[in-house]
């Protein structure tokens, strides 16, 4: 008999993306962000209500204001990037891997496989390695803990260092890191992250790289949330320092970008 957790990662893998799904993922991974907003929201809606002093007044209608801006947008935009975009419809696919071999591909994530199901349904003809880089030590993020708990590990994957996979070299046609690798804080780690996946693709082969970015779109949309994203600038020294060139960019959305970083 199957263990229970191979029978819920098949479950968690077969599930179709509901039409509100991304966003109650968010919500549900990072609760209690929402629940102090929502807290700030009741006490500064009761200060406004029966506070006599002015400065108070306009300070408590400062926090409705930032708590309600808080919950409204950043789950709206949680919802039309991840329920109502292309992103998880996967069109963008055929861009991405224009012109490369399809035989072998890496997924690579940071605790959290959201993605990799979705995949080789799509590309059922490729041979796929599904790495995990998550090091608790490193990646210190409560929504990873709360990810990892609720939501079982993909069947086959691998645990892997950043810098360090069980791959051979020169094996491998594309890498995805999507919404996963920002994980890496250090733009030192980054750089490893990048030279691994140079040494692991073949000539030609390219690295297929999905995230938000550290900019204004994002900073309207979460606040101070936006500093755990990195900056273009940032992910461009990184694949450059590793020996990698961006061939294509372009977006999912106004706060999602999708860099095609190939080998030489």
């Amino acid at each position: 008999m199957e263990p229970r957790a191979y029978r819920q990662a098949r479950r968690w893998q077969m599930m179709l993306r509901g039409k509100w799904q991304g966003m109650w993922t968010i919500a549900r991974l990072n609760w209690p962000l929402y629940v102090a907003a929502l807290v700030v929201l009741i006490l500064g809606t009761c200060g406004v209500i029966w506070s006599g002093a002015t400065l108070l007044k306009w300070a408590c209608t400062v926090a409705v204001a930032g708590g309600f801006y808080f919950l409204i947008v950043s789950l709206w935009v949680s919802h039309q990037v991840y329920d109502r975009s292309d992103l998880y419809r996967w069109a963008w696919l055929r861009r991405a891997l224009d012109g490369v071999k399809r035989d072998t591909m890496i997924v690579c994530h940071s605790g959290f496989d959201e993605v990799s199901p979705a995949l080789k349904e799509r590309l059922a003809d490729v041979n796929w390695v599904v790495l995990d880089h998550y090091d608790k030590a490193m990646m210190t993020e409560a929504s990873i803990r709360r990810a990892r708990k609720r939501f079982p590990q993909t069947v086959g994957t691998k645990s892997a260092p950043f810098d360090k996979w069980p791959v051979a070299a020169q094996s491998v046609d594309v890498v995805f890191g999507l919404l996963a690798i920002h994980e890496l804080r250090r733009e030192e780690a980054r750089i490893a992250w990048f030279a691994e996946a140079r040494r692991c693709l073949m000539p030609r082969g390219r690295v297929v790289l999905v995230e938000h970015n550290r900019d204004l779109a994002n900073f309207l949309a979460f606040g101070p949330g936006f500093m755990h994203f990195h900056s273009h600038s940032s992910w461009r020294r990184c694949w450059e320092k590793a020996g990698l060139r961006a061939t294509d960019e372009f977006q999912v959305t106004p706060w999602v970008r999708i860099c095609i970083v190939s080998k030489p």
